[in-house]
């Protein structure tokens, strides 16, 4: 019982010093964030049993207005 005390306090402070590495690993999205021209339009709509149904189709995003001024 002793041993086994002391094989997981070790294995947790073992943890607990790679948590503090200098350089952690961080996770990304695999997928990008999509542009600021692609744009979608989505509807839902009720099912039965707390369902819902939905349906987005791709739509054409006006390009932005850049004002700018001198000054």
């Amino acid at each position: 019982m002793r041993r086994l005390k002391l094989f997981a306090a070790l294995a947790l402070a073992g943890a607990a010093a790679g948590a503090c590495a200098p350089h952690p690993i961080v996770a990304r999205d695999p997928v990008p964030a999509p542009s600021p021209e692609e744009a979608y339009s989505c509807s839902s709509t009720p099912l039965p049993l707390n369902a819902y149904k939905s349906d987005c189709t791709p739509t054409v995003r006006e390009p932005r207005a850049v004002l700018r001024s001198k000054g």
